[in-house]
This record gives C-alpha cells, sequence and structure tokens, in this order.
C-alpha cells in the first residue's frame, strides 16, 4: 500500500511551502489522498518554515507526523531538528549547500545534494534549489512520477507566475541527473 509521509524543513524564503504544495498538487493528479500542512516560525522570511505532506493510496487520519519516512532538510537548524525523527529505513535529503554537519544515523537511506549549488550554476535562479532538491528525491525514490510533478507546477504557476515554468522545470532536471550521477 502507497502510503508517505514527508517532513520539509528549512527557513523562510527556501520555497518550502511551495515544495510541500507541488508534492501535494502531484499526489492529487495522480488520485491519491493527500494531506498538506504548513508550519511558518515567528517571521515568514528568515524564520523557520516547515510542512507535512502525506500521500496515500488510502484516506488520511492525521495531517502531522512525528516520524515522517521521507524528511528534506534545507538548513543546519531544520537538520538539528528532524533528522532524529525520520522512519528507521526512511530517506533523509540534505541540502549540503548549507549543511556542513554528518548524520551519524546507520539506519536510514540519506541523499545529499548541493542544491544551492546546483541551482545557481545550472539555472541562473537561485530561488529553484527547492525544484533541486525535489527532482533528486523523485529520482531517488520515485513516489511520484516527474509528469505528475510537471503538471502540479503547472496547474500551480500560471498567470505573471507562468513565466516561471522553464527555469522549474530545467531545476528539476538538474537533481534529476545529479542523483541519477552519484548512484553510477
Amino acid at each position: 500500500m502507497m502510503h508517505h509521509e514527508i517532513l520539509i524543513g528549512g527557513f523562510g524564503g527556501q520555497g518550502i511551502l511551495f515544495l510541500g504544495r507541488v508534492l501535494a498538487t502531484a499526489g492529487m493528479l495522480e488520485g491519491h489522498e493527500v494531506s498538506w500542512f504548513p508550519s511558518y516560525g515567528p517571521e515568514m522570511r528568515g524564520g523557520t518554515a516547515s510542512c507535512t505532506v502525506i500521500i496515500s493510496a488510502e484516506e488520511i487520519g492525521a495531517t502531522v507526523t512525528d516520524h515522517p519516512d521521507i524528511c528534506i532538510v534545507m538548513n543546519e537548524p531544520s537538520f538539528r531538528r528532524f533528522s532524529p525523527l525520520v522512519k528507521e529505513g526512511g530517506l533523509l535529503v540534505i541540502n549540503s549547500s548549507l549543511i556542513r554537519e554528518n548524520c551519524s544515523r546507520q539506519d536510514i537511506e540519506i541523499l545529499k545534494i548541493p542544491a544551492n549549488e546546483l541551482a545557481g550554476k545550472e539555472t541562473g535562479v537561485a530561488e529553484t534549489t527547492n525544484m533541486v532538491i525535489l527532482g533528486a528525491l523523485i529520482a531517488r525514490k520515485p513516489i511520484l512520477s516527474f509528469s505528475a510533478v510537471k503538471s502540479a507546477l503547472e496547474e500551480i504557476l500560471t498567470g505573471k507566475k507562468k513565466n516561471l515554468l522553464s527555469v522549474n522545470f530545467k531545476a528539476l532536471q538538474v537533481g534529476k541527473n545529479f542523483e541519477e550521477k552519484e548512484r553510477q
């Protein structure tokens, strides 16, 4: 049975909530039950932000999770706070551009990706770091299809934001390519 509890943490301005929204929308487009639960720190930009996304084949009982099976951490405070919570056998995705600490856990899978560097160098847009991370995640653990993620972006980025589609698509591909090269 398909059931994924995903926790995403970072600071405001890193696109944490947007990343969660893309995951939830893609899950809906694939016909799954989804929940998206954002959490903000005291300030929007610079304060902490996190969100929980649950994608399931069955009805979802609780919208938050104490022990996610997938955790994406975009900065060191989120790494320290959330990495101990990942379920045994789960996946921890680390933005190694901003997180220098090593995770000592041996009971989880770890994916390190220098998302800030890749976003800046490969797309020229630092704000696509979240999509680089998402591309790497989906390449490592295909919980959703790339086509559903792209369709979710098309659904979310409309009107004046439609011009951001191509750079976000490129960022997804950059993350996917990075993860595929790392596995070889």
